[in-house]
This record gives structure tokens, C-alpha cells and sequence, in this order.
């Protein structure tokens, strides 16, 4: 049984990382240190509000409207994780 679901999580990393892979020759601002961390950055924050089920459009609004910065404490800094019951009320995909 544990042999199963390991291949099944296999498959969706796959899945997951298969974007980057495919679309990695067309970044082409990647070609620096920082082009890399905002890119890994950025793909972070898309994977992150997929795995939640957000809707990235409001996620990503809210993020740029509130614009958390390094200065901020930890716990200013949760309040914008995916994952904080505020964000999942405020972006949550609605069902119609």
C-alpha cells in the first residue's frame, strides 16, 4: 500500500515541477542571482496558492496592496501565508 502512494506522490511532483522545466528557456531573467531568487520566488508564491486552492488573482492583489517587507515581524508575516484562515476567507476559489 505505501509502495502505491508514494508512486502517486511521485507523479504529482512531476506534475508540479514540470512548468519550470518546460518553461525554463524562456526566462530569460533568470540569467542573474537575483533574476533566479525572484523567479523561484514568484513560482513559490503560484504553487503555494495552487496547493490552497486561492484564487491567484485576489492572492496576488492582496499580497501587492499590503506589501509585506523584510521589516516586518514573523507574525505579520503569517497573516499573508496561504495557509492563515484571514487569507483563505479573503481569496478562497468560490464554487458556483
Amino acid at each position: 500500500m505505501s509502495f502505491i502512494i508514494i508512486i502517486v506522490i511521485r507523479k504529482c511532483e512531476r506534475f508540479a515541477i514540470r512548468p519550470v522545466t518546460v518553461g525554463r528557456k524562456n526566462w530569460l531573467f533568470s540569467d542573474t542571482p537575483e533574476g533566479a531568487t525572484a523567479n523561484s520566488l514568484y513560482l513559490t508564491i503560484v504553487e503555494m496558492e495552487k496547493a490552497y486552492g486561492l484564487n491567484f488573482y485576489e492572492y496576488l492583489k492582496l499580497l501587492l496592496e499590503k506589501r509585506p517587507s523584510k521589516d516586518m515581524s514573523d507574525d505579520d508575516l503569517a497573516k499573508f501565508a496561504p495557509w492563515d484562515e484571514t487569507i483563505q476567507n479573503l481569496c478562497k476559489i468560490k464554487m458556483e
